[in-house]
């Protein structure tokens, strides 16, 4: 007896201190990623940093605006795109698909998370690409003439494209995390609701979706966290302007994991260049971070809830 509980006690320590290993590579990747930053900040004020669009190193500017506002750009247009295609079809599949269909349809969604990203790129420059030059464009011109809408890049290469692309790669990832937690909501919800007179869509809008809604905001959250340092898709269809700031999705953008990807290693000899970058990284970091803290956040509160109201 006391060799397995000195045994159990030892997996216990050896799983804790993996645990701890895997919290000590998290803190020395962005401890290290920001003292590699750090040296920028000695000449350059966070206005010029932040709040510039002025990419030179050779002049010593290293406005990082254009960037960040690309990511913006791209990130908001995936999920304006994403999150309602996303969010109707997990419904469907929950509240009104037939077993077998939803059978079917599962392994399909599940096979795009796992499809290379360089695929969806290429997707992206012969379907997408050409859609929004051939299409979504001219009509913009013809009947959208005002500034959002207004653009000098006609070439596709944009921020919608970029956008139409990241939005199909995060949909399998916010359905999945969706369906599950739609399928956690009790049936007895459901069926309190349907005998009190509700239609099924009253019931999924009034009462399904009300109580699910902590979890689908957190699928969300999750699933653009994830997609939030896409590179190689987002690179071949985004345009990669480096003088420009988007005012329209039509405009090319250049987000911070396409910059950093294209960018780090060259020109290394110019002072502080290789620390602006590191400080693009170190930003785009953050923002990771901080989507997946607030998505788990939503998730565990979600859960206690749930325990607590049973």
């Amino acid at each position: 007896m006391a060799i397995r509980d000195l045994k159990d006690r030892l997996a216990g320590q050896v799983m804790f201190i993996f645990c701890l290993l895997i919290l000590v590579l998290a803190f020395f990747i962005i401890f290290g990623i920001y003292k590699r930053a750090e040296p920028i900040f000695a000449g350059h004020s966070f206005s010029s940093l932040f709040f510039s669009s002025e990419w030179r190193p050779s002049e010593g500017k290293f406005g990082l605006l254009g960037f960040i506002s690309g990511t913006l750009w791209v990130t908001l247009i995936a999920v304006i795109i994403a999150v309602p295609m996303s969010l109707l079809a997990a419904i469907y599949l929950t509240e009104y698909a037939h077993k077998n269909v939803r059978a079917a349809l599962r392994p399909p969604i599940d096979l795009l998370s796992g499809i290379s990203p360089v695929i969806f790129g290429v997707w992206g420059i012969v379907v997408v690409v050409p859609f929004v030059r051939d299409v979504i464009i001219p009509f913009a011109d013809k009947y959208l003439k005002f500034p959002p809408f207004l653009t000098e890049n006609y070439t596709g290469f944009s921020a919608l494209s970029a956008g139409i692309v990241l939005s199909v790669m995060v949909f399998p990832i916010i359905v999945s995390v969706a369906i599950e937690v739609l399928d956690s909501v009790p049936r007895e919800v459901r069926h309190v609701s349907l005998s009190l007179g509700a239609t099924n869509w009253q019931t999924v809008k009034h009462t399904v979706l009300k109580k699910a809604a902590p979890g689908i905001i957190a699928a969300v959250i999750l699933g653009f966290s994830r997609a939030f340092g896409e590179t190689m898709a987002v690179l071949m269809v985004a345009g990669c302007s480096l003088q420009q700031v988007p005012h329209s999705p039509f405009d090319a953008a250049y987000p911070l994991p396409v910059f950093i990807a294209n960018t780090y290693g060259e020109m290394m000899s110019i002072p502080l260049y290789d620390s602006a970058v590191f400080l693009a990284a170190f930003i785009l970091l953050i923002l990771t971070a901080l989507f997946n803290v607030a998505g788990w956040a939503i998730l565990i509160r979600a859960g206690k809830e749930e325990a607590y109201f049973g």
